[in-house]
């Protein structure tokens, strides 16, 4: 079992029912009307509600953003490489992915989360050894995208592969690539490939890419975190892919 923090956090695990919840715990000094939703959506699922001293659930707590609700549950499955090709199977328009190589810190991959769900990613795959952090710190940035989002980790390149053979292209985002994400096509069934700040993308997986892009910084800048760099790169697909409806 783990611990999860945060109102917004709870709610999002309660509503995606994917986790097995064994208590909710309030802080004493929590107003009912500020937390009503957490308390309604756990009565309907027959969750009990504890209250707890406020010192308490600080001495539990990883940080002090708890803000007064904490969950003990079952930690998230993870979503399987089967698993997400029926997801696409199931859907109707052409799907973005998002692929996560490298990041170096909890919080920027919550924060990388967030955006992607935001953004409209399906889902977003990641490198095995990411799997290595807290994922109670990787959450609480997210902001629910962590509890609502596919998450498939991948070992090598198979499912790279396979998704590609079902007709999906895979763009890698690089520093110093001729195309920038302005030029370049990020409509259609797509994959977009970012690195993290200290090794970039391997060259396994550029050696997949269909295309290579750069986001255009001033000369003499220090490179993006990955956060950013996601978030950038997301907004202009969103944006490509609004405009053809």
């Amino acid at each position: 079992m783990e611990h999860l923090e945060g109102r917004q956090s709870v709610l999002a695990a309660l509503a995606a029912r994917q986790r097995k919840f064994q208590v909710i715990l309030v802080s004493q000094s929590a107003h009912d009307e500020k937390i009503r939703d957490v308390l309604d959506a756990a009565g309907a699922a027959g969750i009990p509600v504890k209250r707890v001293a406020g010192r308490d659930l600080d001495a539990m707590a990883h940080g002090a953003t708890h803000g007064g609700v904490m969950a003990v549950c079952s930690a998230k499955p993870r979503t399987t490489e089967a698993q997400l090709l029926e997801i696409l199977e199931g859907f109707s328009r052409p799907a973005m992915l998002l692929l996560i190589e490298g990041v170096e810190d909890a919080r920027n991959l919550g924060f990388t989360l967030r955006s992607a769900e935001a953004l409209g990613a399906l889902a977003v795959l990641i490198k095995k050894h990411v799997w290595d952090f807290d994922p109670i710190e990787v959450a609480r940035p997210a902001s629910g995208a962590f509890e609502r989002l596919p998450l498939v980790r991948f070992d090598d390149t198979g499912l790279i592969e396979k998704l590609r053979a079902r007709g999906m292209r895979l763009l890698g985002c690089i520093a110093g690539a001729k195309r920038s994400i302005y030029e370049a096509d990020l409509t259609g069934g797509i994959i977009l490939a970012i690195g993290g700040e200290k090794r970039g993308l391997s060259g396994a997986v550029r050696g997949l890419c269909d295309g290579l892009v750069t986001i255009p910084t001033m000369e003499g800048a220090a490179s993006l975190p990955l956060s950013h760099a996601a978030a950038i790169v997301l907004a202009e697909a969103s944006r490509q892919r609004r405009a053809i409806g």
